[in-house]
């Protein structure tokens, strides 16, 4: 078995830490660039580098709670929560500089909400030994119901 097989969360756990350091840079970025210039104008500053480590973050959070999903809870409204804050994370600046700290908070708070409640699925299911078959998620893909136990 995979080392994610075994510990489902793991993928959860590095997307956090991801999120999370995505967001110190980001917040950190104007304390630092008046106190060092170097850093102003070297790679950390520029919008291809947050993007790629948003990227990055955004895929990792995919497929884990993507898996999570399909292969435990069968619920989506973390990857809901990834997707929200990834496009708020990735439109930072849309209201302005003056609101960017606030929008890059609310981003990475979405992201990390996402994990957390997948990494709560998947503990509630996981130890209980459930696992979704395969023919359970192609028929709640398939037909889905209105019953209120979702």
């Amino acid at each position: 078995m995979s080392v994610v097989s075994d510990n489902p969360t793991k993928l959860d756990r590095l997307g956090i830490w991801i999120s999370g350091l995505c967001a110190v840079h980001c917040l950190a970025l104007p304390v630092l660039i008046p106190l060092v210039p170097l850093v102003a104008s070297s790679f950390f500053a520029q919008v291809w580098f947050e993007r790629t480590i948003l990227s990055i973050s955004l895929m990792i959070g995919a497929v884990a709670l993507l898996s999570g999903a399909v292969r435990y809870h069968g619920r989506y409204y973390p990857v809901v929560l990834l997707g929200t804050g990834g496009a708020i994370y990735w439109f930072k600046d849309i209201f302005g500089e003056a609101y960017e700290p606030l929008t890059i908070a609310i981003g990475a708070m979405l992201i990390v909400a996402g994990h957390w409640f997948n990494m709560k699925l998947i503990r509630a299911w996981a130890p209980r030994g459930h696992r979704r078959s395969l023919s359970a998620v192609s028929s709640d893909l398939s037909a889905p119901t209105l019953s209120g136990s979702d």
